[in-house]
């Protein structure tokens, strides 16, 4: 049994016992967070495409970590010019552990 769900623009094909990383959810770690927004959910009984979700369908995540990811370098560069700037960032991301599919 699988879902496909969506959270932070980005859509995700989970299965239970999965560890995404997804954008930062405001949520305290070992908490769990209940992701509604849920595409399609393949059962052993077929597969269902909701429109645009699916009615009744929710992941259930435990929150494992809260933490940036490692660091992109952004440098700007103009020759003959002497213009150069250096700048990092470093991406907030929330580790999920999905424990349970319900639909």
């Amino acid at each position: 049994m699988y879902a496909v769900i969506t959270t932070g623009g980005k859509q995700y094909k989970v299965s239970e016992g999965d560890v995404i990383f997804v954008e930062k959810l405001e949520a305290e770690v070992d908490s769990n967070v209940e992701l509604t927004n849920v595409l399609a959910v393949a059962k052993e009984d077929g597969f269902v495409v909701g429109k645009p979700v699916v009615e009744g369908a929710k992941v259930v995540a435990k929150v494992a970590e809260q933490g940036k990811a490692k660091k992109v370098i952004v440098f700007k560069y103009k020759r003959k010019k002497d213009y150069r700037r250096k700048q990092g960032h470093r991406q907030p991301y929330t580790k999920l552990v999905i424990e349970k599919i319900e639909a």
